[in-house]
């Protein structure tokens, strides 16, 4: 084989592998992505534990054609599997720990990381309610690892003046910083300006929203679009529900003026893209005017006297009633 025709096979046989490599690759991206929990068995993680990857961003998701929740595409799959340190590495990052357990990890006493939790060093990834309806905040260990690096000096001797005036005033960082994470993961998770104006709503009061949101229809479409803060749902007790539902609206007036104008921005955006829909535009023109005019003749029609209302013609058993009365008396009687 002369030196032309080995240049020339191995042409071909690189063309050959070039193009079945793209086809490999293109059937990998039309196959169907699995759904959260079959991801999760794949990528070696917990269901909660999959859901916090995501809500990092340490996970990409794809929405679903048919309008389910949303998938991991197989190719993220891929390439998590393949990442250096799997599963170990990716189960470390979404790791989370408790009070007891955080200080362990940092070598400081249970009260002393409540302290500095309390004072906003600490910034929880999610919280649940025990048996005795108390409030269990969690933290990520990698960022508990960051923080006893940069800041060695908050774990060992006295109490810095400011946490502990702080302290002395009561005040409890750990509801408005989780708010504000969790905030800023569904913001990050969408680009849609309504969908950012309904995450903003739900840390705000109805009354707050309708100070903001004047218009009920625009109220209406946050209203659809709200997310859910607390995925896994609320305590089955009245007592749980009310101190959750506490926990997720803003306090603070400083964090409630944030929030108010962050919507009244994001509802600015929101309107000049695509306006809330309202009745009328859906309906057209005649049929707006037939819609309008239909609520008033109705409640007029409840609202006129049964004098003034024409009478029905009887039927039935009551119409023949009323014949007979009419009826002429015959002479042979």
């Amino acid at each position: 084989m002369t030196t032309q025709d080995t240049s020339s096979q191995v042409t071909e046989d690189t063309l050959f592998a070039t193009r079945y490599a793209v086809r490999d690759a293109a059937d990998r991206d039309r196959a169907p992505s699995p759904a959260l929990s079959r991801a999760a068995r794949e990528l070696q993680l917990r269901s909660g534990e999959l859901e916090l990857a995501v809500q990092l961003g340490l996970v990409g998701t794809a929405s679903d054609a048919r309008g389910g929740p949303p998938r991991i595409p197989r190719h993220e799959i891929d390439r998590l599997r393949a990442a250096e340190g799997f599963p170990d590495a990716l189960r470390e990052r979404v790791r989370a720990v408790g009070t007891r357990e955080g200080a362990e990890l940092l070598s400081i006493t249970s009260h002393r990381f409540t302290c500095l939790a309390r004072t906003g060093h600490f910034i929880p990834v999610r919280f649940y309610l025990n048996r005795y309806r108390a409030v269990v905040w969690m933290y990520l260990t990698c960022e508990l690892r960051d923080f006893a690096q940069d800041h060695a000096d908050l774990l060992t001797g006295r109490t810095p003046p400011a946490v502990r005036a702080a302290l002395d005033s009561g005040e409890d960082r750990r509801p408005r910083n989780w708010r504000g994470r969790k905030l800023g993961m569904l913001l990050r998770a969408t680009s849609d300006p309504w969908s950012r104006a309904a995450a903003i709503a739900a840390v705000l009061d109805p009354v707050t929203v309708a100070e903001v949101v004047p218009d009920p229809y625009e109220r209406s479409r946050l209203r659809v679009l709200r997310p859910d803060l607390l995925p896994g749902g609320r305590p089955e007790s009245p007592a749980g529900r009310e101190l959750v539902d506490r926990l997720l609206l803003a306090d603070h007036p400083d964090e409630i003026l944030w929030h108010r104008m962050s919507l009244a921005e994001s509802l600015h955006e929101a309107r000049r893209l695509s306006p809330a829909p309202r009745p009328a535009q859906a309906a057209g023109p005649g049929a707006s005017r037939q819609t309008a005019r239909g609520p008033a003749t109705r409640l007029l029609s409840r609202r006129t006297p049964r004098a003034l209302r024409t009478p029905r013609p009887p039927h039935g058993r009551r119409a023949l009633l009323d014949r007979l009365r009419r009826r002429k008396p015959d002479p042979a009687d």
